[in-house]
């Protein structure tokens, strides 16, 4: 079974004892058995503080929901909020009081999910306040092998886009602050607490580990392997599924055909996935309460299934089949970037005609060129 940082005592004990220690974690941050990092590390090491990130320190809030700073009710430990209203950054009064910041987190390797902008902000805050960073690394639950989708272009860098990456880029934690720190040369005291017993070909499923689901809507590890393609449908009118039992795994409309719809998708015959028509009426979020019908993703091969691209043949289908019901979702605010331009990474979606097929290609030749250029940094075989 794979180790994470966090069971690596020996290393944890190197890198923590005789340390004020602030530490940086989720509902993800568990041993195997699933006990919380929390417990653990201010039982063996005495924490001074925590820090939250999007989600909240025991995953209570749902996603984009700000968490406001609080103290913690199991250790009675002040949390400061990495998602506030005003700042997701470190207060310099809270890293004053403390020697080392350590990142506990199991994240997805996808660019979208937030706790990569967290960690990023981390290094950065970190080096400025010339405080150590102390990653326990943990695997990327979709391998270190495969990496997929186009690298985001700087003027589209956000929350949910914090740096130069594909959407899967295949690297730890502690191997994308090791690649930002040296590439940007942010100059970040970093120490990786490494794991034991990953390997990068490895999917979750092969590492034995319990998935401990790291936000709502992320209840599995199924969840986990579709999201880096069906995410991209949180920037349209169609449903991603939230406000059902299994969110990104099913994707719909009121006025999609199900069955239209599930025939052109089989027709593309994508690798690796498999659909069926879906019925479903979402509780929250787009088109709460009402019907929609669309598809269902089933991941028949995890090792030859390629999200990404599913998103994208997927939003193609939607477009092609429905093109005066389909449509992107507004900018939040006057000003602001279309979302599904955050999350592509780039602009090519807010055109009504993009090319699928040359899309496609310009994140195949981007996603292999950062897949050798990110070997630089591996700390893992």
């Amino acid at each position: 079974m794979t180790h994470c940082g966090l069971e690596n005592i020996p290393a944890c004990d190197r890198a923590l004892k005789g340390k004020r220690l602030g530490l940086i974690t989720s509902v993800s941050g568990v041993d195997a058995r699933l006990e919380s990092g929390i417990e653990l590390l201010h039982r063996r090491y005495g924490l001074t503080a925590l820090f939250g990130p999007e989600h909240g320190l025991r995953g209570e809030a749902g996603a984009g929901e700000t968490v406001d700073s609080s103290r913690d009710p199991v250790t009675g430990l002040p949390v400061y909020s990495l998602y506030g209203r005003d700042s997701r950054r470190m207060p310099p009064e809270a890293l004053e009081q403390l020697d080392a910041v350590v990142y506990d987190m199991q994240d997805l390797g996808v660019r979208y999910y937030t706790f990569i902008a967290t960690l990023l902000g981390a290094v950065e805050d970190c080096a400025a306040a010339g405080k150590e960073l102390i990653v326990l690394d943990r695997p990327d639950p979709l391998g270190g092998v495969a990496v997929e989708g186009g690298v985001l272009q700087p003027q589209y860098a956000s929350f949910v886009g914090p740096w130069q990456l594909p959407v899967r880029y295949g690297l730890t934690a502690g191997e994308l602050a090791g690649m930002y720190n040296q590439r940007e040369h942010k100059g970040c005291r970093l120490t990786v607490v490494p794991l034991e017993g990953w390997r990068r070909e490895m999917l979750w499923p092969d590492t034995g580990r319990l998935f401990m689901p790291p936000s709502l809507g992320i209840p599995r590890f199924e969840t986990a392997l579709v999201y880096p393609g069906t995410c991209l449908v949180e920037g349209t009118n169609l449903s991603e599924g939230r406000g059902t039992s299994s969110p990104f795994e099913v994707v719909g409309a009121p006025w999609v055909d199900a069955r239209r719809l599930t025939d052109e998708l089989r027709r593309r015959e994508l690798p690796g996935v498999l659909f069926t028509p879906a019925w479903f009426t979402p509780s929250a979020s787009k088109h709460a309460g009402e019907a929609c019908q669309g598809v269902r993703l089933h991941v028949a091969d995890a090792h030859t299934f390629r999200p990404v691209r599913t998103g994208l043949e997927l939003l193609d289908a939607v477009r092609t089949l429905w093109p005066e019901q389909f449509a992107l979702l507004p900018p939040p605010k006057e000003g602001a970037r279309p979302f599904i331009s955050l999350l592509a990474g780039c602009g090519d979606l807010q055109d009504p005609h993009w090319d699928k097929d040359a899309l496609l290609e310009r994140f195949e030749r981007e996603s292999e060129a950062f897949a050798r250029e990110k070997t630089a940094y591996h700390l893992y075989e």
